[in-house]
């Protein structure tokens, strides 16, 4: 999994529940989008990495979460890995944007650690044992 986050609290917390959550899971942390792509595509010296799922903050430093969203699903080599948003904004624009945006699922950031567990075990159960995605046999 890929967490694009730039608060630093709120990514220690989701990677920790993420890890307790799939034990077995490499959770990769970028705290910003253009790190996430370079990590995406293996450019500027960092090391490749191949998530089965992302989730993606939209308040982002340097550029916004749909700015990433967008460059993400125009990527032929990027565009079928299944993109969560997480974030705290409930904004009618922020939501529509997202879907015009194609991303898969948009979901708030739960206020407590109890909802929380529950809505990352709903995202991951879904994605990573659900849903069947291109390239898949089942």
């Amino acid at each position: 999994m890929l967490l694009i986050e730039d608060n630093r609290a709120d990514a220690l917390l989701l990677q920790r529940e993420l890890r307790v959550l799939r034990p077995d899971a490499v959770v990769h942390v970028a705290s910003d989008g253009d790190v996430a792509l370079s990590m995406l595509r293996g450019t500027d010296g960092i090391h490749r990495v191949e998530p089965g799922l992302v989730l993606l903050d939209l308040k982002l430093p340097k550029r916004s979460g749909r700015e990433i969203l967008r460059e993400l699903k125009d990527d032929p080599g990027l565009r079928q890995i299944p993109v969560v948003v997480l974030t705290s904004s409930t904004l009618a624009g922020d939501i529509d944007g997202c879907y015009e945006g194609h991303v898969n699922a948009y979901v708030p950031k739960p206020v407590g650690l109890t909802e929380l567990r529950h809505t990352l075990r709903a995202i991951t159960s879904f994605w990573l044992e659900v849903a069947f995605l291109p390239g898949a046999a089942p």
